[in-house]
């Protein structure tokens, strides 16, 4: 990856990023099926901005993309049906973004917004070609002031999200959905509150709106308490994690779906000293309409909306503790989400989301000479959804390791993932005994595939 910067008095500034970046299939099982997809992957992004210093600035981006990513057997190799399995995704994406800001006579911000993009995506599945190009525009106007105590902003908005899909045209879609939004942050006192809303009219699924309040409490320089709740609604499309695995052949044709709604709330409090902060979180949220893809009796699946809500609540512990060069960072999260299954018509545990999950990291840091750092995550038990080998994942923990060694112009780092060499294929196999009716020939990956990843590279300042 190379990055490139350059400044210029008359306050104009740019940047570019390219890269290019491959990985090799990997077969660490040796069971004739890539566990780790092999990549090539080429990107540039080039950047400008201006600012007058003055209130008045405009930056415009731009970027491409293009990716070639292989999976399935590998050569020589077939399914437990006997026959080889081929898995390819040839994407290629261009984006385009500005925003500007200015600052009227009358003491406001006027800030515009915009941006562009277009993703097509050539896909084998086995022996079915999927082809597909997907485009979103969207564009914001809003006002920002000052009136006494408030900060208020209002503005309106528009998106466009389509799809048009080349070999299955039964998923086209096209929507427009125009919004209006506006927030108002104003102190009482030592609370500083802040209430917001927006409301979005949708061309298929109508009216979704998303209000939101929040306060934060400061209680002395030590404590301080942060409230907030809210709500939003999200429009169905027929990517979901699923099909993104899988594609759209098997799915059937979206019929009656609603647009899922949301709510949540949380409550965080901190104490921070000159070398410890502590903070405790509380959240809870509930969706209702939740999309779900069922298999079907006859082939494939379709996505529908289960008939109860999906709850989630739980809570977060997070310690930070600093002395010279010194950091360490401990983070502890509880999580209870369940959800109904459609096709059991029960409720249950929402697959692949751990109970528990806690994480250390430990650094030290010298201006002269560079940085190292360890860092150990434990992922606890969580359910899975249709897998023949088991019903539960196990717990594990993976460890991570980061050494940078600094020099007058470059840095040379170096990164170490998973030295554990955790594998969910040291457990059970990936490939399934018989296919999937949504047409998967793997299970879900709820422990790392890849096992021990090493990376190093050279940071050069010019």
């Amino acid at each position: 990856t190379l990055w490139l910067a350059d400044a210029h008095k008359n306050g104009w500034t740019w940047s570019l990023i390219g890269g290019f970046h491959r990985q090799g299939r990997r077969d660490l099982d040796e069971d004739g099926w890539t566990d780790a997809a092999g990549y090539e992957r080429g990107m540039v992004r080039p950047r400008v901005a201006f600012s007058n210093g003055r209130g008045r600035t405009i930056s415009i981006t731009g970027g491409a993309m293009i990716e070639s990513r292989s999976g399935g057997t590998l050569e020589e190799s077939v399914a437990p049906d006997g026959a080889p399995f081929t898995e390819t995704l040839d994407t290629s994406r261009g984006d385009a973004g500005v925003v500007a800001t200015w600052l009227t006579a009358s003491s406001k911000v006027v800030s515009l917004r915009g941006s562009y993009a277009r993703q097509g995506q050539d896909r084998m599945f086995g022996d079915v070609r999927e082809r597909g190009v997907r485009e979103t525009a969207f564009g914001e106007m809003s006002l920002q002031g000052v009136r006494g105590r408030h900060t208020w902003v209002a503005g309106a908005a528009y998106q466009h999200d389509g799809y048009a899909a080349r070999d299955f045209p039964r998923f086209d879609y096209s929507f427009d959905v125009p919004a209006v939004f506006a927030q108002d942050e104003f102190a009482l006192g030592p609370v500083r509150l802040s209430l917001s809303g927006r409301l979005d009219v949708h061309s298929e699924y109508g009216a979704l709106a998303a209000p939101r309040a929040s306060l934060l409490w400061r209680l002395e320089d030590a404590w301080s308490v942060r409230a907030s709740a809210g709500g939003g609604a999200f429009a169905p499309t027929p990517f979901v994690e699923d099909t993104d695995e899988t594609g759209l052949s098997r799915l059937a044709p979206l019929i009656g779906l609603v647009a899922e709604r949301a709510w949540g709330t949380s409550v965080d409090v901190t104490r921070r000293t000159r070398t410890v902060e502590l903070t405790g979180t509380f959240f809870a949220s509930g969706v209702s309409n939740p999309v779900q893809l069922v298999a079907l009796e006859s082939s494939g699946s379709m996505l529908v909306n289960a008939g109860e809500p999906t709850r989630t609540w739980g809570s977060e512990v997070m310690g930070r503790y600093r002395s010279g060069p010194f950091l360490a960072i401990a983070t502890y999260t509880y999580v209870r989400s369940r959800e109904l299954d459609v096709e059991s018509a029960l409720r249950r545990e929402v697959p692949l989301t751990p109970r528990h999950y806690a994480a250390l990291d430990l650094m030290i840091e010298g201006e002269s000479w560079g940085r190292a750092g360890l860092e150990v995550y434990y992922v606890g038990r969580q359910e899975l959804d249709d897998n023949p080998y088991r019903t539960e994942g196990l717990g594990h923990v993976i460890v991570g390791a980061l050494v940078e060694k600094r020099f007058s112009q470059f840095r040379l780092f170096a990164n170490a993932e998973n030295l554990g060499n955790v594998r969910q294929t040291h457990y059970d196999p990936l490939v399934r005994p018989e296919r999937h009716p949504d047409g998967r020939w793997t299970v879900d990956a709820w422990a790392p595939l890849d096992g021990v990843v090493v990376n190093g590279g050279i940071r050069v300042f010019f």
